[in-house]
């Protein structure tokens, strides 16, 4: 089985790499307004009044969410501010524990921003030694990765000076590159890609062709579809915290896009219209295959 990209590279799947089994979270917030105060009885909006306290709401940031990715995929994950889906990546990378679900990987993933830890006062150059380091890589092989990540950063002199001093798209550029030192098997990246030029997108593309070649999983967060459309071979459109619409990057990053620009323009019923439908197309995943993963699962976390 394979896969092809928008660039016609053409990449064999392997065995699940990533499982995530009927994920849900959910948190209380706080909400501030007299409709809320109002719902409570009156001792209750005593006690709050005493206590300081706002009433608290029930927040559903993900809605059973079910999926399983393949080594050699590159995934985007597309959907409005506040979908669910950097809390997804974070559930897949074990930061965020579930409130319900279990997610299984075949090895640790690599969040980009989280697993290098760098240090704004030191320079580029000695945070690409410090993150490769975090990352578990040995002496020699951090010398071998530092032309490699400067080149793929390409920050110029920047590199020597402070990380405190670069805009947020060099820093975005550098953490990037930084992740990729490790040759990850599994690399979520949350929207750091927005932020290059069009050099700096064709590097990291062929960065993460190159990863997937070697049996690599990506995972990409983007609110720009042509992004994903470009990057990756599959996409997930998340509404609401759910999932609806999973399946060919080019045709999923196409529909989102349509839904975006019809509610951009102000055109609800259309959109409403394009929602529906797509929400009616959806089925939830059969995850048979999950004895697959059992065998090949060095790490799990959730509850479940």
């Amino acid at each position: 089985m394979a896969e092809n990209n928008k660039t016609g590279v053409d990449v064999p799947l392997g065995p699940i790499s990533v499982l995530v089994n009927n994920i849900s979270v959910t948190y209380k917030t706080e909400v501030n307004d007299a409709k809320a105060r109002a719902a409570h009885s009156l001792p209750a909006r005593a006690a709050m009044r005493i206590m300081g306290r706002n009433p608290r709401r029930q927040v559903h940031a993900l809605s059973n969410v079910s999926l399983a990715v393949r080594s050699g995929e590159a995934v985007g994950l597309v959907g409005l501010n506040g979908s669910g889906k950097s809390t997804l990546l974070r559930i897949i990378a074990g930061v965020e524990t579930p409130t319900e679900g279990v997610v299984k990987a075949s090895s640790q993933p690599v969040l980009l921003g989280v697993s290098a830890a760098l240090i704004p006062d030191l320079s580029g150059y000695r945070n690409i030694k410090l993150g490769a380091f975090a990352m578990g890589l040995s002496p020699a092989q951090v010398e071998e990765a530092i032309p490699r990540v400067a080149a793929l950063a390409d920050i110029g002199d920047a590199l020597y000076r402070p990380m405190r001093t670069y805009s947020s798209g060099m820093g975005s550029r550098l953490r990037f590159a930084i992740a990729t030192a490790s040759r990850p098997d599994i690399l979520l990246i949350d929207e750091a890609l927005n932020t290059g030029d069009a050099a700096f997108r064709e590097r990291s593309e062929e960065a993460m062709t190159k990863m997937r070649k070697n049996a690599g999983t990506m995972f990409l967060v983007s609110h720009a579809a042509q992004t994903v459309e470009e990057m990756c071979t599959r996409a997930i459109w998340i509404h609401k915290g759910r999932v609806i619409q999973d399946g060919d990057a080019y045709l999923v990053a196409r529909n989102y896009r349509k839904w975006s620009w019809l509610l951009a323009k102000d055109q609800p019923e259309q959109a409403q219209q394009i929602l529906a439908a797509t929400k009616a197309a959806y089925s939830e995943p059969d995850l048979v295959e999950l004895s697959e993963v059992e065998a090949s699962a060095n790490r799990r976390h959730g509850l479940g």
